[in-house]
């Protein structure tokens, strides 16, 4: 073998041995973030109707870096609209239209807003978006919460979009659903 063969296949063979490790490298993420969606949750609510709805669903919280993360998977809702979603004061949901729940957990008396405000109700989540069979997912994270805060509060669901300006919850109407977070 002469010597520019030589160099041309061990330049050949040392791209190749590269561009192996650059796919290995660049499967490594999705491998990891496998691995972080089974860990347990922190809490989670199990979503049963109120107010004479069919809604039920379950909602899992994690603690992800300095917030909260949301993981909503609910059904029976009102198809293709916006449907509020929020975090109350109160676990407890036996009241048949959910009112036993509270208001919004707000513990450190802030106007109802946008979640994305800095200046909203701890509790306040965006709305969900229902699929034309009545179902919808939500994940999203709350900045600035633990799962610790929110133990023992629930989870309600509401019959109507949330406008984020109305004051002192939104505007979005009945509680369709209820569930007490738990670990």
């Amino acid at each position: 073998m002469s010597r520019s063969s030589y160099l041309i296949g061990s330049i050949l063979l040392g791209s190749l041995a590269l561009t192996g490790c650059q796919q290995l490298s660049g499967m490594m993420p999705k491998k990891q973030e496998a691995v972080r969606s089974t860990i347990p949750p922190a809490a989670q609510a199990l979503i049963r109707p109120a107010s004479g709805s069919g809604v039920s669903g379950h909602v899992w919280f994690t603690q992800q870096g300095d917030g909260l993360g949301v993981h909503v998977k609910v059904a029976g809702l009102n198809p293709n609209q916006f449907q509020g979603i929020h975090i109350h004061e109160k676990g407890d949901c036996s009241a048949p239209d959910a009112t036993s729940a509270g208001g919004h957990f707000n513990p450190d008396s802030r106007p109802h807003g946008a979640p994305s405000s800095p200046h909203s109700h701890a509790g306040d989540l965006p709305n969900l978006t229902v699929d034309a069979q009545g179902r919808a997912e939500l994940h999203t994270v709350i900045r600035d919460l633990t799962p610790q805060q929110i133990m023992g509060r629930a989870v309600v669901i509401h019959a109507g979009r949330d406008d984020y300006t109305s004051q002192p919850a939104g505007n979005s109407g009945s509680r369709v659903g209820c569930g007490v977070i738990s670990n």
